[in-house]
């Protein structure tokens, strides 16, 4: 017969032994919720091998496109919160479409658990290459000149860029006639051929442009300016006090991830974000690679819940309702 002694230590065993294996334990799926090629996807696919590394299981990038983004932010809501099915997260899904979008399938609050930002692309005010204009106010000045304003493409109605513009137009006086366009990269060609006076794009969109002569960039949405293009003033130094917009791109999970498994991917996040290579690559993108800060739970979640109010204040002040 088992002892007494025996028992107790078999007991003894089993209580040490954790209930569950340590997360993770099996592949993960992070969900990109636009099409192969942009900012989101790009970044997803640098984060996926560093991931793996960190985390010690295969990940998985896929691409599930519709809806501006909330068709793939909505199978992440909806998937088992244990950590395995993450959310490659940008304005669209989480700033913009909640406020243009009437019937939302999922709600930002309340369906996702921040883990961390990874990067963002500052918002630009782009002119033409020959354009006199060499100052913001003298810009202001000339669309003020003009009953109707200057024309200014974007990336389209209730984009990002669209509700920075706006954003931007009621901050600095500007009268700007909206021009939109299906994507940034769509009002290109159009302003190479000089049909537009303006763009209201990302800086990685524009920085090609300003360095190949086919454009000039004016003055960035950003605290400070950027190592890639020194020479450019920010928004707030051309005298638009604390304006600030940029399309953020970080990962999320869904709401009610157990404690363990937002720790070691919010340490993942952290860690990778201060990789110089990492880095390297966010800025040749033309991006800001995340703070320290912004990298945490807490400081993404903060920076999309601001993002979330200039983007209703500034669809507000534009007339945008949900459809």
């Amino acid at each position: 017969m088992t002892s007494r002694r025996t028992l107790l230590a078999a007991a003894a065993l089993l209580a040490a032994k954790p209930a569950f294996a340590a997360f993770p334990d099996r592949p993960i799926r992070v969900v990109v919720p636009f099409a192969p090629g942009g900012n989101a996807d790009v970044v997803a696919r640098l984060l996926q091998p560093r991931l793996q590394d960190r985390l010690g299981q295969p990940v998985v990038v896929e691409n599930r496109a519709g809806a501006g983004g909330s068709l793939g932010a909505q199978t992440v809501a909806r998937s088992t919160p244990d950590g395995y099915t993450l959310l490659i997260g940008s304005n669209g899904p989480l700033s913009v479409n909640p406020v243009v979008q009437a019937r939302l399938p999922y709600d930002v609050a309340r369906d996702f658990a921040p883990i961390g930002m990874a990067m963002q692309v500052p918002h630009c005010l782009v002119v033409q290459a020959a354009a006199p204009q060499r100052r913001l106010a003298e810009l202001v000045a000339a669309s003020r000149a003009r009953a109707d304003g200057l024309g200014i493409g974007t990336a389209g109605v209730a984009s990002a860029t669209h509700l920075s513009m706006e954003a931007f137009a009621t901050a600095s006086g500007a009268r700007l006639l909206h021009v939109p366009y299906r994507g940034g990269g769509a009002a290109v060609p159009d302003f190479i051929a000089g049909n537009i006076p303006l763009l209201f794009t990302e800086f990685s969109t524009a920085l090609p442009l300003h360095r190949a002569g086919q454009g000039r960039i004016l003055a960035i949405a950003a605290a400070t300016r950027l190592s890639a293009l020194p020479e450019v003033p920010t928004m707030i130094e051309e005298g638009v006090p604390g304006f600030l917009a940029a399309s953020y791109v970080g990962l999320l999970a869904p709401a009610g991830i157990p404690a363990e498994a937002m720790q070691a991917l919010s340490a993942a996040m952290a860690a990778i974000v201060g990789e110089e290579d990492f880095r390297a690559r966010m800025v040749a993108m033309g991006g800001e690679v995340a703070s320290a800060t912004l990298a945490t739970p807490a400081g993404f979640a903060a920076l999309i819940a601001e993002d979330l109010q200039r983007s209703r204040a500034a669809a507000e002040k534009a007339g945008i309702r949900p459809e």
